[in-house]
């Protein structure tokens, strides 16, 4: 009976060709779709081989390569539907991007461009000009660089002026970032010493006088942007920091971490650091992030004084740090939207879904539990505290809502995540919820199509 079972299965040419798999074909490369009818076939050939099904038809196979095809066609990157209400979510891609730098990109992308080119000149250019005189504009600094991530923005910095010499940090600063990543790991990386001063919880001026001798080349100031102390504690501000720099004639760094422009403390926002306060009060070189509160893609942006700057450009780490034009595509977007306050609120997500109404969030919770409803799925409207997240502001919340969802909420989290497109969520109060502050309302319909799915199978 096997062999006879075995015979009945299609051949992979026969298949390649059937009308019934014409348009799986076009929606994957020709390599995944040959190897996805292999996996249908082989599928049925170990159900023959251990005796698990006495027949089957053609469209039965037909069938599994199609189911199997919802998966190979995906990509390993690909969307998902945030609904964990933490803004800027390190797992899930960080800051989203506005339609307007996405175009821009996708223009970019599509075509040749002058990268390093310069139109005027008719000659070779820099890809770093793109960009300098609108972060300065922004910013007040002098001149300003931007490499890939702001680890790297640390590292050659520390790696041009203080190499092979001291750098003087604070004990309380010396943070550990996401996946492990250590200043005191990345200062040795760059090649400067490390010298500790003050204590975990208080540190001051005096501290980092006692220990400037010849061999200091820096002052490092980290803000930290992914942890809080409270109690009895001290530290010595930037403004001191830079003071004493100026003294004693030491190059003064801040690595202010999440890199914000705008001062939220104005619109009922714990207060962060700007970087323009920094820049004002005398710091010699800021790095921050591009993907945290600033809004836009992952990037380490270096501004401070000119003489520094033109140092950096000619560091040979700076080959293995450079942006690629995509994201100096993305960048150029969101700095300009920082030219009007106001445009940067309302274009840059990040922004916009920070200082978001409540109200506005209600709303949208409202319209998806109607839709729900709609489709015979019960909700319960909840209110909720949505995170700012993306290593920024420590323990800073906003107001939001969420749908709660009736069930046992760790089968609902799993179900809700096992779907094409995933939807993530949080368990709140041993119940799924999905809070509507990072919820997208393009996405509404397709999530009222998933979630009725879900809850009829369960």
């Amino acid at each position: 009976m096997n062999q006879e079972l075995f015979k009945k299965l299609p051949k992979v040419d026969k298949l390649l060709a059937h009308k019934e798999l014409e348009t799986l074909s076009k929606e994957m490369t020709y390599y995944t779709f040959v190897e996805t009818i292999k996996s249908g076939i082989e599928f049925f050939r170990n159900k023959i081989q251990n005796e698990e099904i006495l027949d089957f038809l053609e469209k039965d196979v037909l069938e599994k390569i199609k189911e199997l095809g919802q998966t190979s066609k995906l990509y390993s990157l690909r969307k998902l539907i945030n609904g964990t209400g933490t803004i800027i979510h390190t797992n899930l891609g960080r800051s989203l991007m506005s339609p307007k730098m996405v175009e821009n990109m996708s223009e970019i992308s599509l075509n040749y461009n002058n990268l390093e080119y310069d139109l005027k000149k008719g000659s070779r250019g820099s890809r770093y000009s793109h960009l300098e005189e609108l972060i300065c504009k922004i910013t007040g600094a002098e001149r300003a660089l931007v490499v890939n991530n702001n680890a790297a923005a640390v590292i050659i910095c520390l790696n041009e002026f203080a190499k092979e010499s001291e750098t003087i940090v604070s004990r309380g600063e010396l943070v550990e970032i996401g996946g492990s990543f250590r200043i005191p790991d990345i200062m040795s990386l760059s090649g400067t010493k490390l010298v500790e001063v003050g204590t975990t919880n208080r540190t001051h001026p005096i501290d980092y006088e006692k220990a400037i001798n010849e061999n200091t080349k820096m002052l490092l100031k980290v803000h930290s942007s992914n942890y809080k102390m409270s109690g009895f504690i001290s530290s010595v501000s930037v403004e001191e920091v830079a003071k004493l720099g100026k003294e004693k004639n030491i190059i003064t760094m801040e690595d202010i971490g999440s890199g914000i422009l705008v001062d939220l403390s104005k619109y009922g926002v714990t207060k962060e650091p700007t970087v323009q306060e920094s820049i004002k009060v005398g710091i010699d070189i800021v790095t921050f992030s591009g993907d945290k509160l600033l809004g836009g893609p992952q990037a380490g942006i270096i501004v401070g004084k000119k003489e520094l700057i033109e140092r950096l450009l000619k560091n040979q780490y700076l080959r293995a740090f450079r942006m690629n034009k995509n994201s100096i595509a993305l960048l150029e977007v969101v700095f300009s939207y920082y030219l009007d306050e106001r445009e940067a609120i309302r274009e840059i997500p990040t922004l916009r879904m920070i200082l978001e109404p409540k109200e506005n969030v209600h709303k949208r919770a409202v319209n998806l539990k109607k839709l729900l409803n709609d489709n015979s799925v019960e909700t319960t409207l909840i209110e909720t505290r949505a995170k700012i997240g993306g290593g920024s502001m420590p323990e800073e919340t906003v107001p939001s809502y969420g749908l709660s969802f009736i069930g046992n909420a760790n089968y609902l989290e799993k179900k809700f995540r096992d779907n094409e497109p995933a939807i993530i969520g949080r368990i709140y109060n041993d119940s799924f919820v999905i809070d509507m502050k990072t919820i997208q309302e393009y996405d509404f319909l397709e999530i009222s199509k998933i979630i009725k799915k879900i809850i009829e199978k369960k």
